[in-house]
C-alpha cells in the first residue's frame, strides 16, 4: 500500500513537472471557435482539406503567419487553420476511455461525473499540482487528474 501511495505521489509531482515546464517554454494553447473548421495542409483556403475540428477542441499553437495558426491536436497532427476560428478560451480534452471529475483535488474525493474520451471540458484555473479544476458545458465541474486531459 505504501508503494502505491509513494508512487501516485511522484506521478503527480511529475505531471505537475511537465505542466510547469510546458508553460514556462511558452506554449500556447487556443480553442475552436465555431461550430466546425477545416484543417489545411498549408495557410491558404486553396489547400488541401486535411480534416474538420469541432468547436471548442482545444489546439496547441506553433506557428501564426498572416491570419493563419499552424496548431497541433490531442492525436499529435499538425495542420494549419484560419487564426480568426481559434478563440482564447481555453479546454482540455479527455484522453484515455474516461476520466474522473472529483468534486476536490483529492482521489478519495467524491466523483462528480466521469467524463468520456474526447469529452471537452473548459479549463478554469490552476490547481493543487496534478490537478486542473474543469467545467463540463452543462455545467457541473471539478477537478480531473492532468494525466487524464491534453490541452495543458
Amino acid at each position: 500500500m505504501r508503494i502505491r501511495s509513494l508512487l501516485a505521489l511522484f506521478a503527480g509531482a511529475l505531471a505537475f513537472s511537465a505542466v510547469t515546464v510546458a508553460r514556462a517554454a511558452g506554449l500556447e494553447y487556443r480553442s475552436v471557435a465555431v461550430p466546425v473548421a477545416v484543417f489545411y495542409d498549408a495557410p491558404s483556403l486553396s489547400g488541401k482539406k486535411l480534416y474538420l475540428v469541432r468547436e471548442g477542441a482545444p489546439l496547441e499553437v506553433l506557428i501564426q503567419i498572416e491570419g493563419w495558426s499552424k496548431v497541433r491536436d490531442a492525436e499529435g497532427a499538425v495542420a494549419w487553420i484560419e487564426r480568426n476560428l481559434l478563440s482564447l478560451k481555453r479546454t482540455v480534452i479527455v484522453l484515455g476511455d474516461q476520466a474522473e471529475v472529483r468534486q476536490n483535488a483529492s482521489d478519495s474525493a467524491p466523483i462528480v461525473f466521469l467524463a468520456a474520451k474526447w469529452l471537452v471540458l473548459d479549463l478554469l484555473e490552476d490547481s493543487p499540482p496534478g490537478w486542473v479544476k474543469v467545467r463540463h458545458r452543462d455545467g457541473a465541474g471539478g477537478f480531473v487528474r492532468i494525466g487524464k486531459v491534453w490541452g495543458l
